[in-house]
């Protein structure tokens, strides 16, 4: 009997911000778990999956269709984990579990500073954190149920969300074996 578990990483951010542990936390739970880890940023960059540029944000434009065409393939062999800053592009029927990882404002404005965050893309990026913006985009996209929000804080933090992660993945695997 085949078994698929599809997991989606979000983090709250407007533009794909760095500074969360989305991408930390998704690679390392790859490896401890031996599922597949796709970061829609390098799928979209490595197939030139654009649409134009955002002049204002200073990065390129995500061409969703083509990236929900290449990401189907994967998604129907199982066992994935979607690391991406938002959700209403994907179909629910990709995912068993979605988790939103949150970060303090004061520490997420450092993290971005820190990585050349500037104007407006700082500032929406920020807002994004504070009104929760991913989490209630997700919530609307998926079944609650499935929704859960982290907190990704500090290292201690990094490590329960990754021991919490791997306990729900066994116990889902032994409910679907």
């Amino acid at each position: 009997m085949c078994v698929y578990i599809y997991i989606l990483i979000l983090i709250l951010s407007h533009t794909g911000t760095p500074g969360v542990g989305k991408t930390t936390l998704g690679k390392e739970l790859a490896q401890r778990t031996g599922l597949n880890y796709v970061n829609i940023g390098d799928l979209a960059q490595e197939g030139q999956l654009y649409d134009g540029y955002d002049e204002e944000y200073q990065c390129p434009i995500l061409d969703e269709d083509r990236v929900v065409d290449e990401l189907d393939e994967k998604m129907v062999e199982g066992g994935v984990i979607v690391d991406y800053h938002g959700c209403d592009l994907f179909p629910e029927r990709w995912f068993h579990i979605i988790f939103v990882l949150r970060t303090d404002n004061t520490q997420l404005y450092t993290r971005l500073e820190s990585r050349g965050y500037t104007g407006k893309k700082l500032q929406d990026n920020i807002q994004c954190e504070i009104f929760q913006t991913i989490y209630e985009e997700a919530m609307e996209a998926y079944s609650q149920e499935i929704v859960h929000q982290l907190p990704s804080n500090t290292p201690e933090d990094m490590e329960r969300n990754l021991e919490q992660i791997v306990q729900w993945i066994e116990q889902w695997m032994k409910d679907h074996n």
